[in-house]
């Protein structure tokens, strides 16, 4: 079984929250529609009713097309996008401080 996100422990396992957490961590790069389902667990026809509201609220943006293909990434620029970051940034800090005071614990122990 995968291990789970801190964003999607957070926010549930749904399809939206999956497809939003692999472009949160991939930010840097573009994907193609079938790579970012694949990446995501998240099967074609769930992706492709969340896939028109995420281009509709300009949460993706095509930045390139090779061939046939349409590259798309998070649009950073957007300003939803910018605090969904901030927010996926503040639940790993948190998440990740609670593992360390955890382990401490086991250590004095």
């Amino acid at each position: 079984m995968e291990e789970k996100s801190a964003f999607v422990e957070y926010f549930g396992d749904y399809p939206l929250i999956r497809v939003l957490d692999f472009l949160i961590l991939a930010r840097d790069m573009d994907y193609s529609m079938t790579e970012i389902t694949k990446n995501s667990g998240v099967g074609w026809t769930a992706f492709s009713e969340i896939w028109k509201h995420l281009v509709a609220k300009e949460i993706v943006t095509l930045t390139r097309k090779i061939g046939n293909a349409k590259l798309f990434s998070l649009n950073t620029s957007n300003p939803w996008v910018k605090e969904l970051i901030r927010m996926d940034k503040v639940i790993t800090r948190l998440e990740t401080e609670k593992m360390l005071s955890e382990g401490m614990k086991e250590i004095a122990i």
